[in-house]
């Protein structure tokens, strides 16, 4: 397989499968018969290996990697399955860091193309059931798998995991899992299975009672990570890692309750170096010092909350890139907006990236000092050319706003 035949493979997976990062709603499919379908075809590798379920609104992908990072320090082979990627597909299954072969990804595809008529997947249940297999291919120790949407409807629900977590419910995906708190909750409480423990990171009273009630119904432990302990070190740096690390630490005391050995010095270690073990980056990712420019993927109104918040407390005036896909509310965002700040927004290159001029009557509006550019680099590049030593440039708004800025800046 040459590189010209695996990039070949991967657009042709992107064009064929109906694709919710590419192409929002119309292509997300709920349920689970047609996941069960596909595993089932290719022997239930989800069967054959032993996960870890994390779910929530926000904080789904640092809590996963932490808890790698914490058991690969344990001595631990560890699969890891998020979504979606910033740069390369293969960022979406790694193991113990190292991302999925892509020989392994080509053949894969080839399989698909070969699949019965009755099983047409989405690309995200056709990538999940690859996870499953290269885990098992890889016998992994342990798999830890983050929910893709929701939680009671989402392919990776297929599984019967040791335990599973719910690091906080807000409101995101509106047109698909409900428009209120409660009714999110429940979709996300959808994971819960019969005699799992639950770990939950929200510390809203509302949502405690719907995930402790359902786990009630299901007669799996309720594990309340509010009450833990979240000031151990992290090279993961985002004021709101402190509520996922709690998360972290409620999934590693499950575990060793089911025997798993986990040395306290694993967990401190592994908080300490997510990004080292596991190559994470995107949340609060510092992409270099001078110029001071930091990333985050934090796209919904409650991960937007946070990160401008600690914005808000670094005292330097900001360059700020951002952009947006179709379904986000911008009037909402922009009441969140520092104010000591020029800003560039831009289209992210996909098909749901939504061009600034679609809401200049809203920036006009907001009174904030803006320009518009088509594209994220140009974006950038016009910071980088302003930016000043004593100053700092933030890059965000959307998973797809970071891909862009790493996949062209990033050193290959």
């Amino acid at each position: 397989m040459t590189q010209a035949q695996y990039q070949e493979a991967l657009e042709w997976l992107f064009v064929q499968m109906p694709n919710y990062q590419k192409d929002g709603k119309k292509a997300y499919k709920p349920g689970l018969d047609n996941i069960r379908k596909l595993c089932h075809y290719f022997g239930n590798p989800q069967d054959k290996i032993r996960t870890i379920h994390v779910g929530g609104t926000n904080g789904k992908g640092s809590v996963s990697n932490m808890l790698a990072s914490v058991l690969q320090e344990a001595g631990y082979s560890v699969g890891l399955y998020n979504s979606p990627h910033l740069v390369d597909f293969t960022e979406r299954i790694r193991i113990d860091g190292s991302q999925c072969d892509k020989e392994f990804v080509f053949d894969f595809i080839e399989k698909l193309k070969a699949l019965p008529g009755d099983i047409r997947p989405s690309f995200f249940e056709f990538t999940t059931v690859m996870a499953f297999e290269y885990f098992y291919r890889h016998q992994v120790d342990f798999a830890i798998i983050e929910v893709g949407l929701g939680g009671r409807l989402d392919a990776t629900n297929i599984i019967r995991p040791l335990v599973a977590a719910i690091t906080n419910v807000a409101l995101d995906h509106q047109d698909i899992l409900g428009d209120t708190i409660e009714a999110i909750a429940r979709e996300k409480a959808g994971i819960i299975k019969e005699g799992v423990p639950v770990v939950c990171g929200d510390e809203r009273d509302v949502v405690k009672s719907i995930i402790r009630a359902v786990a009630e119904t299901q007669q799996a432990e309720y594990i309340d990570a509010t009450v833990l302990d979240g000031t151990l070190e992290s090279d993961l740096k985002g004021q709101y890692q402190h509520q996922n690390k709690k998360v972290v630490v409620g999934l590693m005391n499950a575990l060793r309750e089911q025997g798993v050995e986990i040395p306290l010095g694993s967990l401190e270690d592994g908080l300490k170096n997510v990004q080292k073990n596991t190559g994470f980056i995107g949340r609060w990712y510092q992409f270099s010092e001078e110029p001071l420019i930091i990333c985050d993927t934090g796209h919904n109104q409650a991960g937007l909350e946070q990160v401008f918040e600690q914005l808000n407390g670094i005292q330097r005036f900001k360059h700020i890139v951002l952009g947006f896909v179709n379904d986000k509310k911008i009037d909402e965002v922009l009441t969140l907006l520092p104010r000591n700040a020029v800003y560039y927004f831009v289209k992210p290159f996909i098909n749901r990236g939504r061009s600034p001029q679609e809401y200049e009557d809203l920036l006009k509006k907001a009174e904030i000092n803006y320009e518009i550019f088509q594209d994220v680099q140009s974006g950038y590049l016009s910071a980088l050319q302003t930016v000043k030593n004593d100053e700092m440039i933030f890059i965000g708004g959307s998973n797809f706003v970071v891909g862009d800025f790493l996949e062209k800046n990033l050193e290959k």
